[in-house]
Order: structure tokens, then C-alpha cells, then sequence
């Protein structure tokens, strides 16, 4: 079975082209290299080309006949989609709709896509699931929430075209071998900050707020392995290889940990005692961000492995040593 996979040069991307092609799927990566990297793309062959052409996307889908599409490519930085919202809205919506329309036209019924938690903006329960409202407060996370509406709609109108949103939670860790991780010029997720600090890349690391109403005052997040979300993945594949609806998945483990209890499983596993500064809360955070990740367990059977933070943070370290 063939899978083309757009950005699948990126983080995520890459682990689940890794993922696929263990499993014995012919794989096309379809990247930009705007933010991917040629050596971690294990498995089957790469196009180096961007999505805003829609020429050469029509050629690749032509002439590689996917069975599926896996739709990563896009643009992340939340600050960066306030203050640029156009780049985001031209990348991540005006982009899929190049995608979905070349799909289209060659026939190719199924796609997975990478969406986020960040559709739900502030949301009021916790933890939050599937049905809670989408109010992203971002242009990146109305940039999401405008692909899954046009995904839906088209479901909608197409009674053969079928697709599978994934909401990530906060996703973090490398490959176990320590092949591929996460390699981005300007990372801002909180345990790639916490370990380049432990390496001397920084001076220290900031904690945004320590005045929530949560146990220890630092925001909670859920943190998932990216081996987990790759296998959430082929979940997905398989689920709509076997006849399955259109439908939507929170991709988190259902707990969380705070901004304090990163930092010190960090410093444990890194053996560093790096320096931390409390600053003020950035604007937009929410105190806890929890997926409720029952419906993902029950219709997909997912059984995530590697729900432990310490192993997570400890696979993120080995490749950061790496680099």
C-alpha cells in the first residue's frame, strides 16, 4: 500500500514515515525542507517541493497513486502565527485546499491529518474532549480548526472521501536509537528548551507563570511520546483502510505534568542543575491542557507505550547529545 506524506521531513512527520515503513508500507515524502531535513526521512523517497505548487503536487500524486495521504506539512510557531497570520493561513489552509483539491481530481479517497489541541483554545472542562467547542485564540489553531471544517464539509458532499483528524497534545521525545528527533532552528516546546539549556545552548530557562491555580502554580500539560503519536497514526490508517467514518482523536495519555515537574525530571536525567527564572504568564496560555483520549482507546484500539516522562524526556536528551 503506498502513503504520501507531506511534510514528512518535519518531526513528526519523519517518525511516522519511520513507523510506516517498519511496517512494510511504500512511502513517498513529499517535504518543502522549510523546516525538515533530508537525513531523517528513513524510509522510501523524498520529492523536494512545496504544496503552493500545485503542478508538481498534481505530478506526484499522478505518478505515485496513493492510497492515502498524511498531511503534516505546516506551518507551528504560535507567536510567530500572531504576529504573521497570513503565512499561516496561506501555509497550513490555502496549502490543504491545493492538497484536497489535486486529491480530488486524482482520485485518492482517504487522508490523516495533523491537527492540534489548539482548536479548543481555553477550554472550559478538563479533560477536554472531542465534543468541547473550538475557539482557538491563534491564527495557528484557526488555522487547523479552518482544514478540519473543510475536511468535514467535504466528507459531507463526497460519500467515498474519507478522513481522520488527529488532535496532538504536547508532543515530545525522539527515536529510541537515537536516529531522528526533533531538529528545529528555534524550538520553543518546553523540554527541547529545558535540555539545550542543560547542554550550554542557552543561559537559562524560563518558566511563564508560577501563579496558576494548579498544585505547584506552573501550567500542566499532557505530554505524549512522538512514537505514540506515530502509532496513532497507522491506527488511523488502518481504521479507515478497513471501511471506517470519518471522524476525529484527541492524541494525548489523559494526565499531565507541570512546567516544575519537567524541569526537575530534566535535571535528573541530565544530571544538570541548569538555571531556571520565574517570569510572567504569556498571554493566551491556559492553566491545564489534558486530553480526554477515550474515544482514540476505544474505536482505534490505540494502546500507547511509552506514557512515562522520564522515558520521554530521556530519549529527547540521548538525541539532543547527539546533535
Amino acid at each position: 500500500m503506498r502513503i504520501l506524506v507531506t511534510g514528512g521531513a518535519g518531526y513528526i512527520g519523519s517518525h511516522v514515515v519511520k513507523a510506516l515503513g517498519e511496517k512494510g508500507y511504500d512511502v513517498l515524502t513529499y517535504d518543502n525542507l522549510s523546516s525538515g531535513n533530508r537525513w531523517a526521512v528513513l524510509h522510501g523517497d523524498l520529492i523536494v517541493t512545496d504544496l503552493a505548487d500545485k503542478n508538481a503536487l498534481k505530478k506526484a500524486i499522478h505518478d505515485y497513486k496513493p492510497d492515502a495521504v498524511m498531511h503534516f506539512a505546516a506551518h507551528i510557531i504560535v507567536p510567530e502565527s500572531v504576529r504573521e497570520p497570513l503565512k499561516y493561513y496561506q501555509n497550513n489552509t490555502v496549502n490543504t485546499l491545493n492538497l484536497l483539491d489535486v486529491m480530488r481530481d486524482e482520485g485518492v479517497k482517504r487522508v490523516i491529518f495533523s491537527s492540534t489541541a489548539a482548536v479548543y483554545g481555553l477550554p472550559e472542562e478538563m479533560p477536554v474532549s472531542e465534543n468541547a467547542l473550538l475557539l482557538p485564540i491563534n491564527p495557528y489553531g484557526t488555522s487547523k480548526m479552518m482544514t478540519e471544517r473543510i475536511l468535514k464539509d467535504l466528507s459531507s458532499a463526497y460519500d467515498d472521501f474519507r478522513y481522520v483528524s488527529l488532535r496532538y497534545f504536547n508532543v515530545a521525545g525522539a527515536d529510541a536509537q537515537g536516529r531522528i528527533g526533533q531538529a528545529y532552528k528555534k524550538s520553543t516546546h518546553l523540554i527541547t528548551r529545558a535540555l539545550k539549556t542543560a547542554k550550554g545552548e542557552f543561559e537559562k530557562l524560563q518558566i511563564f507563570g508560577t501563579d496558576y491555580p494548579t498544585p505547584d502554580g506552573t501550567g500542566i500539560r499532557d505530554y505524549i511520546h512522538v512514537d505514540d503519536i506515530a502509532d496513532a497514526h497507522l491506527s488511523a490508517l488502518e481504521y479507515l483502510i478497513q471501511g471506517g467514518e470519518s471522524d476525529v482523536f484527541n492524541c494525548g495519555y489523559g494526565h499531565g505534568y507541570s512546567v516544575k515537574e519537567v524541569v526537575e525530571t530534566a535535571k535528573r536525567v541530565t544530571g544538570v542543575d541548569f538555571p531556571v527564572e520565574d517570569t510572567g504568564r504569556r498571554e493566551g496560555d491556559t492553566p491545564i491542557l489534558i486530553a480526554d483520549s477515550s474515544k482514540i482507546r476505544r474505536q482505534l484500539n490505540w494502546k500507547p507505550k511509552y506514557d512515562d516522562l522520564e522515558y520521554i524526556i530521556k530519549t529527547a536528551w540521548e538525541w539532543e547529545k547527539r546533535k
